[in-house]
């Protein structure tokens, strides 16, 4: 069976130092779903052993300069061993990726788009991407002010059973893959905002919290911090450097 045939059947069902501060509220920007305080964020689950995927990165990629958009790429880990391991994957990014699946009540496959933790697409049709994005009406139930070295979270609306606090690390270089074996063998494939490190800083209960952080392994990468309620849920709460 192929991967394109598994995934069919699976679907069947700013510069150091400065402090960037998103305020409570969200009213839409015109043209998009995204809000003037903080940009709507979509995530791409895919694999490069996927034959399936390369569309779908391709919509991520085009999005990736966009304002409004914070579009960030996972690689996943359960096709590696189908002929071609993906040079991005970990681990923590499949169990992000299943923790949507239940959450959303969605089967585990790839491609998957996942917009604010409310939707899913399978992201092959920038059209439907597109529409998604305009769908989307970011929350902001607390502020989120990230600086060099600290994140902070203020005071707001939590749910019952608490949220996480997500730090994340991404390169917004194209990275071009030259893919040597499986389903994409002898394709040369350019990702952006490939995600490198994904951190869960604590939890936030509606109470003023602050963390302390680390710089990246590598100063290239941006940062952006995600407040979610537990267990795949909607997005609360986003922010970027």
């Amino acid at each position: 069976m192929t991967r394109t045939t598994m995934r069919k059947t699976a679907w069947a069902s700013l510069a150091a130092g400065t402090v960037l501060a998103v305020a409570v509220g969200t009213w839409s920007m015109a043209g998009t779903g995204g809000t003037a305080q903080r940009p709507v964020v979509l995530e791409l689950f895919q694999s490069q052993g996927c034959s399936s995927c390369p569309p779908a990165t391709a919509n991520l990629n085009a999005l990736a300069d966009r304002p409004e958009v914070l579009a960030l790429s996972f690689g996943v880990t359960y096709w590696d061993q189908l002929g071609w391991k993906d040079s991005f994957a970990k681990p923590a990014f499949t169990d992000r990726q299943k923790a949507y699946a239940r959450g959303l009540g969605a089967q585990l496959g790839t491609p998957q788009m996942v917009v604010e933790g409310r939707e899913d697409l399978i992201g092959t049709d920038a059209r439907d991407v597109e529409l998604a994005l305009r769908r989307a009406r970011p929350a902001m139930d607390a502020t989120v002010a990230v600086s060099r070295g600290r994140v902070e979270i203020g005071a707001g609306q939590a749910p019952k059973a608490g949220a996480d606090v997500w730090l994340v690390r991404y390169d917004p270089r194209v990275q071009q893959v030259a893919i040597q074996r499986g389903e994409n063998n002898g394709k040369t494939l350019p990702h952006r905002d490939v995600v490198r490190e994904l951190t869960r800083l604590g939890g936030w209960n509606g109470a003023p919290v602050a963390f302390a952080t680390t710089p990246p392994a590598d100063p290239a990468l941006r940062t952006a911090v995600l407040v979610q309620a537990k267990n795949g849920g909607p997005i609360l709460a986003a922010a970027r450097l």
